[in-house]
């Protein structure tokens, strides 16, 4: 199933409108919506007895917000998450919700390596989202280059971390993530996507907002917060 994509410009301008005062959400609703999307699609996706253990990459923006929001629903959906958090804001949202995490008994990590990657049955890619631009700097830069080589399935969230949100894989990242979650409507790199699943998390969206922008809303299954697509 195909659906329009929109461009990091409209996708920051949704982004706008949604938290305007037209609009009436604040960023941490939409975070909570985002990030209960992201944990919805890797529960339908892996057995929690199987693969228990996600570790959520988190970066330092509101793709990470999203995954830090996902790491606490995956913990209730009994998952076992651990979070990779090197650089924390000291935001006072990111700082709540980090302690709503570390509440939860979660491991937290501050150095990227080969062995919190191998301990872990999922790796949930919260680093960045489309409004990222540039190269992967360090302190991101190993942990980037561990999914380069990693086996693991990777579940990103929007984009693939390091992408380019409309030309897709970089010279200098082109790792695959196994399963796609784009939030709001998707971004033009999924047309490089080439994992197993794709959804889509925005049940949120009013369809004025759909019509402004040119977007499609799709229909969601019962109380699912996302929708493969």
């Amino acid at each position: 199933m195909a659906y329009k994509c929109v461009s990091q410009k409209v996708a920051q301008a949704i982004d706008s409108e949604l938290m305007s005062n037209a609009g009436g959400f604040s960023i941490d609703q939409l975070m909570e919506l985002a990030g209960l999307s992201v944990a919805q699609a890797v529960q339908k996706s892996f057995d929690n007895q199987k693969s228990p253990r996600v570790l959520v990459c988190v970066g330092p923006g509101n793709n990470g917000g999203d995954g830090l929001v996902a790491a606490r629903h995956l913990h209730h959906f009994g998952f076992r998450p651990s979070l990779y958090y090197p650089k924390q804001p000291e935001k006072d949202l990111y700082q709540r919700l980090l302690v709503q995490c570390r509440n939860l008994d979660m491991p937290v990590y501050k150095e990227a390596s080969n062995d919190i990657v191998e301990k872990s049955d999922i790796i949930l890619d919260a680093l960045f989202g489309f409004s990222f631009k540039g190269d992967v700097r360090d302190p991101f830069k190993e942990i980037i280059q561990i999914f380069e080589k990693t086996s693991k399935p990777i579940v990103s969230v929007d984009i693939p971390s390091g992408w380019d949100v409309e030309e897709g894989p970089t010279e200098a990242v082109k790792f695959q993530p196994k399963i796609m979650v784009s939030l709001t409507a998707p971004k033009p790199c999924i047309k490089h996507f080439k994992g197993k699943k794709h959804f889509l998390g925005g049940r949120f969206v009013p369809p004025s907002l759909a019509k402004k922008f040119d977007f499609e809303v799709p229909s969601y299954p019962g109380v699912d917060q996302v929708v493969e697509l």
